[in-house]
């Protein structure tokens, strides 16, 4: 874990600039008309995938464009007619935030959003696929008196041609239902019996994109289950209104016997066992106001599917990520350990240089708190969300975690990976004589042995025998994967010949851990005709033929 001493200060403002544009988007579509998402990823919606950036400077708008590319270049390929349709519509829900330009500088505002230039990347790399950028829409509810413009976004979607809205009605009765909203029955709803979506936020025939920042908050860390909270109308999103507050929603949409449920299933968790749940009082950060939060939102999870979830971590911000308090002085770095809090105290952005990103929310973000320094066994949501038969993860170790390099998969220990302390004011521990700093990490030992619920394993069990799968897709172009599996820790060697005998690329050298892992050869260079690719470990070797066809 990183020391919150090797804190990178960030740069001017002017290394920034609202005028950076991906210059050129190149077509990668090979006219299938289908695009998807990688098909190692596809097909392990158990794993979490980590890519990391190499970017020095927060403000550096090129060089987070630039991971942004390389991050959707390799998650986002064309597909067979398995694939999505490329004239869908693609919902996108970053974390979006507007303010008036007049007061406040993009330095100040750019931490509390989904940063634009790495969003504008990934969403150039689906354009480049052959999807229309209008059919691309940016979507986030915002509080009436934000009016402002959502910064960098605004150029995000005039660069692309997507389509950008924020709902910053007063409530949903402003708004028109079918053009702006769409109701949605929660068929499971302990909480609501139906919620307004923005339009076209869980409408048919679309695919969505959940772009979540990695920042603390006072739910923990926002990460992707928190960020679809701004998926939802007004004043449906207010999820972390008071325990047992009436909230300004149509009445005839929430249940009648809600708080009621609401208390039963907060006394059985408190009883449980369920860390901090003990907490007093019943605004949001109590026991109980986070019962009520955790509610609503496995409400709104329960009927929003999305084809990916990412949480961007570029940089993370800790303290209260959505404002500027948190728990540092102004002027230089300090020990975390001897801090509480000041009216003065900051929060600062650490260069954590990680995406993080895979098919379940709840997996990927016990990833991204484990990153963030806390263990997840210590939050909330993750056990309502296996009461509610909605999980069976809760161990980070026992999720399989995959370095991603330019669309190469290796299995990966969990401890291989460096984390960031994110500080966060989520259930303080300041009460019953217990004297927990506001801003702290939730990083007690937890024993996930005593959780019920769980799936055990979730890591893929290790196979018994040095196995090389067909590349796929076969015939290609022009990338295709090629996985392999090996019963124990050694070194391996994947090579590339041509149809004389040539060796003309080496896609593995080096040593592997136990278990499947994917490599791809992209062939942007190479000659169509009949390759063959070898696999060599622990004195197993194997060839198979592949066809590039272009």
């Amino acid at each position: 874990m990183i020391t919150r001493r090797e804190f990178l200060k960030t740069a001017a403002v002017g290394t920034i600039g609202l005028g950076t544009t991906v210059q050129t988007i190149a077509s990668r579509s090979q006219n299938t008309g289908y695009f998807g998402l990688h098909p190692f990823i596809e097909n392990h919606p158990e794993a979490v995938f980590i890519m990391r950036t190499s970017v020095e400077d927060k403000m550096n708008a090129e060089a987070k464009l630039q991971a942004g590319l390389a991050f959707g270049r390799s998650v986002f390929v064309p597909r067979d007619e398995t694939g999505i349709p490329i004239t869908i519509s693609i919902p996108v829900k970053p974390n979006m935030k507007t303010a008036d330009p007049f007061k406040y500088d993009m330095e100040s505002i750019i931490s509390h959003v989904t940063d634009p230039y790495f969003v504008e990347g990934s969403l150039a790399s689906i354009i480049e696929l052959g999807v229309p950028g209008g059919n691309i829409h940016l979507r986030e509810v915002n509080r009436p008196e934000h009016y402002g413009v959502p910064y960098g976004f605004s150029g995000v979607a005039e660069r692309l041609g997507a389509d950008i809205r924020l709902d910053q009605s007063p409530d949903v009765s402003q708004l028109k239902e079918g053009a702006d909203f769409n109701w949605v029955e929660i068929p499971d709803g302990t909480f609501y019996k139906r919620i307004p979506y923005l339009e076209p936020i869980n409408t048919p025939d679309t695919w969505m994109l959940n772009l979540s920042k990695f920042k603390a908050h006072g739910m923990g860390l926002t990460l992707c289950c928190k960020n679809l909270q701004g998926s939802v109308a007004h004043n449906y999103q207010q999820f972390c209104a008071n325990y047992n507050a009436k909230m300004s929603i149509y009445s005839s949409d929430q249940h009648a016997d809600a708080y009621t449920v609401i208390k039963a299933n907060f006394d059985r968790h408190l009883a449980a066992g369920v860390p901090r749940w003990d907490k007093p009082g019943s605004d949001f950060n109590s026991g109980i106001g986070m019962e009520t939060w955790v509610t609503r939102t496995l409400d709104n999870l329960s009927v929003t599917p999305c084809g990916l979830h990412v949480i961007e971590g570029i940089y993370g911000r800790d303290g209260q990520g959505n404002s500027d308090y948190g728990p540092n002085p102004i002027d230089q770095p300090h020990d975390f350990n001897t801090t509480g809090v000041s009216s003065d105290g900051k929060a600062w952005d650490w260069m954590s240089n990680v995406i993080i990103f895979g098919k379940d929310s709840f997996r990927v973000d016990i990833i991204g708190y484990w990153l963030g320094g806390h263990e997840p066994g210590n939050i909330g949501l993750f056990h309502c969300a296996i009461d509610k038969g909605m999980s069976t993860a809760l161990d980070p170790n026992k999720i399989p975690v995959y370095l991603w390099d330019n669309g190469t998969a290796t299995l990966t220990p969990l401890q291989n990976f460096e984390r960031t302390p994110l500080l966060t004011y989520y259930l303080c521990r300041n009460y019953n004589g217990q004297t927990e700093f506001i801003y702290h990490l939730m990083n007690e030992p937890y024993d996930y042995g005593t959780v019920t619920g769980i799936e055990e394993p979730s890591v893929p069990e290790k196979p018994e025998a040095y196995v090389l799968y067909q590349n796929k897709p076969n015939p290609f172009n022009p990338y295709t994967s090629i996985e392999y599996s090996l019963p124990k820790s050694a070194y391996a060697r994947l090579e590339i010949y041509n149809s004389f005998g040539q060796l003309v690329e080496v896609l593995v050298d080096g040593y592997r851990g136990a278990g499947t892992h994917m490599a791809v050869w992209n062939t942007m260079n190479r000659a169509s005709g009949i390759y063959f690719y070898r696999f060599r470990s622990g004195g197993f070797t194997e060839t198979k033929k592949m066809t590039l066809v272009k």
